[in-house]
C-alpha cells in the first residue's frame, strides 16, 4: 500500500514537470515491446536505447515513455541521427567525445528534438544545455583496503568512500540545473541490490539523477523474468520513486557555514578532491564556483576556503577580504591548477591528491570540532548532504549508508531552532523524531539507517 501511495505521489509530481526536466532515465538493453512490462509500477519514463525501432518507440509512447536514441561517435553519426528521427525517437543522446562540427550537424539533423551529450567530464559545460550529463563516474561504495591505504591520507580515521557527490555538487554550483551521471556498473560484476541503491542515492542526494544501468547478469535474468531479479528491480525502483516524489529537494541550496570557492576548470569536475574529503568528515559544505563568487553567495558562511586565488578578479578578491574583515575565517590556498583536459580523467592523479591532502590538513585544522551546521556521530560508512529551503524554514539532511548492512544509533546535531523532526526513507514509514538540546545546538537520534534515509526538520 505504501509503495502504491508513493508511486501516485510521483505521478502527480511528474504531471507538473513534463519534458526533459522530468525524465527519469534508464539504459534499456532490450528493443522488444514486451520488455516495457518491466516498467509497470516504476517511475521510469525515459529509456536510452542503442537499437531503436519505430515499433518499440510507438509502444513506449503509448505508455507515456520517452525513448532516446544513443548515437556513438562513428563516421555515420549524422545518418544514424536521421534514422532515429524517422523511428520517432523523443530525443538524441550523443554518447562519447564528439567534435563540435559533428555535434552541430547532428543538432541540425535532429531538428526540434532535444540533443543530450553524455561524454567526458572534461567536456561538460554546466548550464550550457537543459541537461548536463557525463558517462564518467566512480562506482559508489566503500573503497577496498589497498585503496584506503593509497588514498585516505588525513581522512584515514574514516573509511574512504568512493562517491560522485563532490563532482555533482561542484557541477551544480557551476551552473548545471538538471544533471545526469550515466556511469555503468563495473564490468564482469554482479552488483548487489545495495550497490544499485547506493548508485541511485549517491546521485540523488546531490540533486542529480543516475541513469540506471543493469549489469549483464541482472539484465539476463530480467529478460527471463526471473522472480528474484524482478524483485530486485522493484526495490531499486522504490529508491527512484522516493527521490522523484520530492522534486522540491532539487531546488534547495546547501546548508552550513563552510564555503569552498573553486574554479570549475581546476579540479571541480574530478572526484577525490577537497569537496569529497570534507564530505568524509561529515561537515556540510557550500561549493561556490569562483566565476560566481559574490557577497550574496557567502551570506551565512563563517569559514571560507579559497582553492584558486589566481582565478578571481580583483573585485572578487575584495569580496573575500571583506568577508575576513567582518570576523570570518578565510583560508587562501596556494594555486596549483589541475589538468582536466584529458578525456579519460575521473579522479585526481597521485601528485594532485598529495596536494589536496596538504590542503586538507589546513582545512581540517580550521574546522576542528565546530558545528558548522550539522554534525554526525556513529556514521563511519555514511555520507550526508544538508539542504535548506529558500525561506530557511525547512532543513533536509540526506544520509546515504554505503555499507551492505544497516548502521545503527546515528546521532545528528544541527544548528537552528527547529520545532519538528521526522525520518523518511525509501523503505520506511515516516517516523517522528524527538528533538533535544545539546551544548551548542539541538539533536535527534536515529535508531537505524539502511541504504538511505532523510531527516526533515521544520521550524
Amino acid at each position: 500500500m505504501r509503495r502504491c501511495a508513493l508511486l501516485l505521489a510521483f505521478v502527480s509530481a511528474a504531471l507538473a514537470a513534463p519534458g526533459p526536466a522530468g525524465w527519469v532515465p534508464v539504459r534499456w538493453p532490450w528493443s522488444d515491446a514486451a520488455s516495457l512490462e518491466l516498467l509497470a509500477t516504476t517511475p521510469v519514463n525515459c529509456l536510452l536505447l542503442r537499437d531503436l525501432t519505430p515499433e518499440f518507440a510507438a509502444a513506449a509512447a503509448e505508455r507515456g515513455v520517452s525513448v532516446l536514441a544513443i548515437i556513438p561517435p562513428t563516421p555515420d553519426a549524422v545518418a544514424a541521427t536521421r534514422k532515429a528521427v524517422a523511428a520517432k525517437a523523443a530525443g538524441i543522446v550523443l554518447e562519447g567525445d564528439f567534435p563540435d562540427a559533428v555535434v552541430a550537424a547532428i543538432r541540425d539533423a535532429a531538428a526540434a528534438l532535444p540533443v543530450i551529450q553524455i561524454g567526458p567530464r572534461s567536456r561538460l559545460k554546466p548550464g550550457a544545455s537543459p541537461i548536463s550529463a557525463t558517462n564518467q563516474g566512480v562506482w559508489p561504495g566503500i573503497g577496498a583496503p589497498d585503496e584506503n591505504a593509497r588514498r585516505a591520507g588525513p581522512t584515514s580515521s574514516n573509511a574512504w568512500i568512493d562517491t560522485n557527490t563532490g563532482f555533482l555538487r561542484g557541477a551544480h554550483a557551476a551552473g548545471a540545473t538538471i544533471l545526469w551521471i550515466a556511469n555503468e556498473p563495473p564490468p564482469k560484476t554482479a552488483v548487489t541490490l545495495e550497490g544499485y541503491q547506493h548508485a541511485i542515492a549517491d546521485a540523488a542526494m546531490s540533486g542529480a539523477r543516475w541513469v540506471v544501468a543493469f549489469d549483464a547478469d541482472l539484465a539476463a535474468r530480467l529478460a527471463k523474468r526471473d522472480a528474484r531479479a524482478v524483485t530486485q528491480w522493484r526495490r531499486m525502483a522504490d529508491f527512484l520513486v522516493y527521490f522523484e516524489q520530492h522534486p522540491e529537494w532539487r531546488d534547495m541550496h546547501e546548508f552550513g557555514q563552510l564555503a569552498v570557492v573553486q574554479d570549475p576548470a581546476r579540479g571541480v569536475l574530478l572526484s577525490g578532491g577537497i569537496l569529497d574529503m570534507i564530505a568524509v568528515k561529515h561537515a556540510p559544505v557550500r561549493p561556490i564556483a569562483s566565476p560566481q563568487l559574490s557577497a550574496e553567495k557567502l551570506a551565512g558562511a563563517t569559514l571560507a576556503v579559497n582553492v584558486d586565488q589566481d582565478a578571481l578578479t580583483p573585485d572578487q578578491k575584495e569580496i573575500l577580504r571583506a568577508f575576513a574583515s567582518a570576523g570570518n575565517t578565510l583560508l587562501n590556498v596556494p594555486p596549483a591548477p589541475v589538468d582536466q583536459s584529458r578525456v579519460d580523467r575521473v579522479t585526481l592523479d597521485k601528485s594532485e591528491l598529495e596536494r589536496t591532502n596538504a590542503i586538507w590538513t589546513d582545512v581540517n585544522n580550521m574546522i576542528g570540532r565546530r558545528n558548522l551546521g550539522v554534525r554526525l556521530f556513529n556514521v563511519a560508512s555514511v555520507l550526508s548532504n544538508a539542504l535548506e529551503s529558500a525561506d530557511g524554514k525547512t532543513l533536509i539532511i540526506h544520509l546515504v549508508n554505503y555499507a551492505d548492512y544497516p548502521v545503527q544509533n546515528v546521532t545528528v546535531h544541527f544548528l537552528g531552532d527547529f520545532k519538528r523532526a521526522v525520518l523518511l526513507g525509501p523503505e520506511n514509514s515516516i517516523k517522528k523524531l524527538d528533538i533535544y538540546p545539546t551544548d551548542d545546538s539541538h539533536g535527534v537520534d536515529v535508531d537505524q539507517v539502511g541504504a538511505c534515509a532523510t531527516i526533515r526538520l521544520e521550524k
